[in-house]
């Protein structure tokens, strides 16, 4: 028997209601500021119960966006990723098959080759098998003025909180002058090779992207073999967006070696594409700077108060403080 706190005696009910077997165990591993995800034990198996965050808190339908992405691979053999077991809509909630395995702490030539292959697989498949959504992939970039467009709002956001001169000082100083010199190169690049920054991306020239991919959401069994989760924000990109975020994530620091090894594996992945040599040049620094702006999202008071609930026991004028350095080393290392 499952006791605990109510929450926990909540997802026991919905495990055991999708699973169709009582819950002997369950424990919570993963989840918090996102979706929260728990292992429940039960006489059929091990399974993840994920519930995702509320309407309220989140518009887009994630459970509907994982789910649909997860099946639609299944049907076409991609054995890399979790299997859907049973949804429950009332409860925003899902359960999917467990997967065994720790996160890459440091990230290998195995890794990436790995990486490599499960995107390669996506790919072949979109061009041969139809996705059963139109859906763009969360905050897609299908043109050079979106990416613009996104950058401005993110700034904008940070700009207007009250009582934050570093942080202030920071965006006005370094990073707007950063920012207008590589927007002014970028559309210069796209000019010159008869490219339009404003113009978006034709549709055969869109990918299926799992947006946030990385190998923070991985994991590694103990034959080395990786897992991919994490397909809430799944849907159609610019490839351009998916090479250029799998390099620039933080969540997982590679070695120079290995971003070289992913950047040109990655890059082989989309050849058809003739215009995605000029558009990774044009538009990698622009998704760079995109990326300093979100290191600054603990700014946000929405998005402290969550890492609170969450149990987060650190200071927020410490995570700010951090931030704001991690940011200035990510600005200063993309225009050396």
């Amino acid at each position: 028997m499952v006791a605990g706190d109510v929450e926990t005696v909540a997802e026991a009910e919905i495990g055991a209601r999708l699973a169709g077997a009582r819950v002997l165990e369950i424990q919570r591993v993963g989840g918090g500021r996102n979706s929260r995800v728990s292992r429940i034990t039960t006489p059929k198996g091990v399974f993840a119960l994920k519930q995702y965050p509320p309407s309220a808190d989140d518009p887009r339908d994630r459970l509907a966006t994982e789910t649909r992405a997860l099946g639609w691979m299944a049907e076409q053999g991609v054995d890399v990723v979790p299997r859907v077991i049973a949804l429950d809509r009332a409860a925003n909630c899902a359960l999917l098959s467990w997967v065994d395995g720790v996160l890459v702490a440091e990230v290998g030539a195995n890794d990436v080759d790995q990486a490599v292959a499960f995107l390669g697989a996506v790919e072949r498949l979109r061009r041969n098998v139809d996705f059963p959504s139109p859906q763009l992939a969360s905050e897609a970039c299908l043109s050079g003025s979106e990416i613009e467009r996104q950058i401005r709002a993110r700034m904008s956001r940070l700009n207007a909180l009250d009582g934050e001169p570093a942080l202030k000082a920071f965006l006005g100083r370094e990073f707007s002058r950063r920012f207008e010199q590589l927007l002014s190169d970028a559309k210069a690049q796209l000019s010159s090779a008869g490219l339009s920054f404003a113009t978006e991306l034709p549709v055969d020239r869109r990918a299926l992207v799992p947006s946030d991919f990385g190998f923070h959401n991985a994991l590694r069994d103990s034959r080395g073999s990786l897992t991919f989760i994490d397909f809430e924000y799944f849907g159609w990109d610019d490839p351009v967006k998916l090479v250029a975020d799998s390099l620039l994530h933080p969540g997982t620091p590679m070695t120079q070696a290995m971003r070289s090894r992913l950047r040109s594996a990655m890059l082989d992945i989309y050849t058809n594409d003739p215009g995605f040599p000029v558009r990774f040049a044009a538009f990698f620094p622009l998704f760079g700077l995109r990326w300093v702006l979100i290191l600054l999202n603990e700014f946000h008071p929405d998005r402290w108060q969550r890492r609170v609930l969450a149990g987060d026991t650190e200071g927020w004028q410490q995570a700010k403080e951090r931030q704001l350095h991690a940011a200035r080393a990510m600005l200063a290392e993309l225009v050396a």
